[in-house]
């Protein structure tokens, strides 16, 4: 006979077993959620509303789980939230020129963030530690140490072996390439570090707290000097078999394009990325410029700007259809420093996506620009810090 609670075979003398297997499926759906009120931990785990009220007054009391004062009537439509004394995750972002570490508790609310930046071409040895040189930092500014960090989650811009945990190429790091991050820094930190690339970060961070919210089948393309994809589907982040699912920047579009870093012609981020974006502006327009010079020129009405801003979004299109045809998501998130474009990159993507998507592929499908800015890889280091610290 099967215990209705915990779906795991009953045993004479087991209650106290069947208490802190309730007890773990409360904390879980926290942890995944961030907080919840007593009726959605019921719906989520299962669990029946009076189970769910005596291990919510369990938790509290032993300093696990707080209920806030709220304009909610009743206990039940109060949130729960998990309390500083289960742990904390944090969240480490290495970008082209930059080091970002971000300290979370459990509740999903960021506590501490720090940031520098780095010379191009570091080696993944100094990198490391300086990471570490900034989570101290963040670490004293709360009053903790590293014993209170429960998982790391760590982003590169470059995609990663699943087989061998090697950095792989191409990647705009290229003195990561090659070398085991998630051992080195697991090494350095002495906490368990685990490794994505940065498209599939900022998918997580989305589908978490950002544009993705609610979903279960997500696509975000990360559109900045590098180009990729991050992908959940049915509710998981989905990594492929090699972990290299989502390279989007490396489609081909034209087979005599410019030289790719990866040995290839014409691949999308030859025509997309943002420094191929400024070379063709600054001959006319000057040195120096940022992409927020390019869109603020364009949103000023300037025809070269507009242009080019417009010609980027249909070439992202041409491959968000094929994406779109292949996977069928619920809605297409773009991030990264082009997305300060706004409807000046989307209005043309989404005419293009119109014109090449099979149209039951894109019927239903939500274009929208990410709402987490540059923090949304360093906020999915941290969402994936949190998933790596879910019990088990």
């Amino acid at each position: 006979m099967r215990d209705k609670e915990n779906g795991d075979p009953g045993r004479p003398g087991s209650q106290s077993s069947l208490k802190s297997a309730n007890q773990h499926r409360v904390v879980r759906a926290l942890q995944m959620s961030g907080e919840l009120t007593q009726a959605e931990i019921a719906r989520r785990t299962g669990l029946a509303p009076a189970t769910v009220s005596n291990m919510v007054k369990e938790l509290t009391a032993a300093g696990m789980v707080t209920v806030p004062d709220g304009d909610h009537p009743g206990q039940r439509g109060r949130a729960v939230r998990l309390t500083r004394k289960m742990g904390l995750a944090v969240g480490i972002d290495f970008g082209h020129r930059h080091l970002t570490v971000a300290v979370a508790d459990m509740a999903h609310d960021v506590l501490a963030e720090e940031r520098v930046e780095l010379a191009a071409g570091h080696r993944a040895e100094e990198g490391v530690v300086q990471a570490g040189t900034l989570l101290d930092a963040a670490l004293d500014r709360l009053g903790c140490g590293r014993t209170s960090v429960l998982a790391v989650g760590m982003g590169l811009p470059a995609p990663l072996e699943t087989d061998t945990g090697e950095v792989g190429g191409p990647s705009i790091l290229p003195g990561w390439v090659g070398v085991d991050a998630a051992a080195i820094a697991s090494d350095h930190l002495g906490i368990a570090v685990h490794v994505d690339n940065d498209a599939n970060l900022g998918v997580l961070a989305e589908h978490m707290w950002g544009a993705g919210r609610g979903t279960t089948d997500l696509a975000y393309i990360k559109l900045s000097d590098g180009v990729g994809a991050g992908l959940v589907l049915d509710g998981r982040l989905y990594r492929g078999r090699g972990g290299t699912a989502g390279e989007i920047g490396h489609v081909t579009l034209d087979e005599f394009g410019q030289v790719c870093r990866c040995g290839n012609r014409g691949c999308l981020e030859t025509l997309v990325a943002s420094h191929v974006v400024i070379a063709l502006l600054e001959p006319s327009r000057g040195t120096g410029l940022s992409i927020a010079d390019v869109v603020a020129m364009a949103e000023d009405g300037d025809a070269a700007c507009v242009r080019v801003l417009a010609d980027t979004g249909r070439h992202v299109g041409v491959a968000a259809a094929s994406l779109c045809n292949l996977l069928n998501p619920e809605r297409l998130v773009i991030g990264g420093e082009l997305a300060l474009a706004g409807d000046l990159l989307l209005g043309p993507l989404r005419e293009v996506l119109a014109r090449y998507a099979v149209p039951s592929a894109v019927r239903s499908l939500e274009v929208r620009v990410a709402e987490l800015g540059s923090r949304a890889q360093v906020l999915g280091a941290v969402a994936l810090g949190l998933r790596s610290a879910l019990p088990a």
